[in-house]
């Protein structure tokens, strides 16, 4: 491998805005947040990055489901082409 082409690959701490649950992975990825990670070593400083979506929250891992309505899609959905008469 050339020398001096490769990003920054280190460790990163993502926290689900979900549920809160931590994962402390490698990464690219930077951040001006940090948080303090117990290690065997003694406690460590990691950038901190806070994801919408982990496989912690994601209902294909949980095996919930849920229906998100962004922007009133399923509304503009139904004015445009109309409710089927029951």
């Amino acid at each position: 491998m050339k020398p001096g082409i490769h990003p920054d690959y280190h460790p990163v701490v993502f926290q689900d805005a979900t549920t809160g649950a931590l994962f402390l992975t490698r990464s690219t990825i930077t951040s001006s947040r940090t948080i303090e990670w117990p290690t065997t070593t003694g406690v460590q400083t990691y950038p901190l990055v806070v994801v919408e979506v982990s496989s912690d929250s994601h209902p294909f891992w949980t095996g919930t489901r849920r229906t998100l309505d962004t922007a009133g899609r399923v509304e503009r959905f139904y004015r445009r082409y109309g409710q089927r008469s029951s």
